[in-house]
């Protein structure tokens, strides 16, 4: 994928997160597309610009990328 589509993926994920659980969206975000940005070297920074969200949000996303070795996400 590239780092636009990501962006629109993150973008979409968090607009359409229940009330409340937006940072879990970013988390499962960077759970789900971990490989994805780290085999393109793709950075937190420049998917979350793509998005046109914070770039303070690169805690969340990079949090989700470090748990992705630990969880899968649910069906």
């Amino acid at each position: 994928m590239t780092v636009n589509e990501l962006g629109r993926v993150l973008k979409e994920m968090y607009d359409n997160a229940p009330r409340g659980e937006q940072s879990a969206m970013i988390h499962l975000f960077g759970i789900k597309y971990a490989n994805e940005i780290r085999d393109n070297n793709h950075t937190p920074k420049d998917i979350l610009k793509c998005a046109e969200m914070p770039e303070s949000y690169q805690v969340e996303v990079n949090k989700g990328i470090k748990l992705a070795k630990y969880v899968t996400p649910k069906k």
